[in-house]
């Protein structure tokens, strides 16, 4: 079952809601405005530039990107020094912007479900195998970066 529990797939089901709340169930709540738009935009922009970035320094490592999975390396390099979690903090970012873009006002509150739902099915999980495989390297990297920001 673990090759069907991966983050895209919980995001993905969130965005699946929030349009679904959109389009079905608005409750004539809005937040429709052209600086929504803008911050929209700007939200799923910077979730977009946070993937690649960090794809680009799992693949500089040659490491794998799939949860669940050993990693070969501890990457704390680039996007990394910033965030020890810059893929799921952009998908965090993509859902609030999807939800702002849609109009989803409902839906906004699956943006904390879903930073909860990948922290404990995911972050805290790969974290220990960091901890376990990278020992002092790692306690070390997240004294200094923050799981999120």
């Amino acid at each position: 079952m673990k090759q069907f529990d991966l983050p895209p797939l919980w995001l993905a089901g969130c965005v699946v809601i929030a349009w679904w709340q959109a389009k079905v169930l608005p409750l004539g709540l809005s937040l429709a405005h052209p600086v929504t738009s803008l911050l929209a935009g700007l939200l799923i922009g910077a979730g977009l530039v946070l993937t690649g970035l960090a794809a680009m320094e799992f693949r500089r490592a040659r490491t794998t990107i799939i949860p669940h999975r050993e990693p070969a390396k501890l990457i704390t390099s680039g996007i990394f020094s910033k965030t020890r979690n810059p893929i799921y903090l952009a998908d965090v970012l993509i859902l609030a912007g999807l939800c702002l873009w849609f109009d989803a006002v409902l839906s906004l509150v699956l943006v904390p479900v879903l930073a909860r739902v990948l922290e404990k099915r995911f972050i805290v999980q790969e974290e220990n195998r960091l901890r376990r495989l990278f020992r002092a390297d790692f306690a070390r990297y997240a004294e200094k970066t923050g799981r999120w920001v």
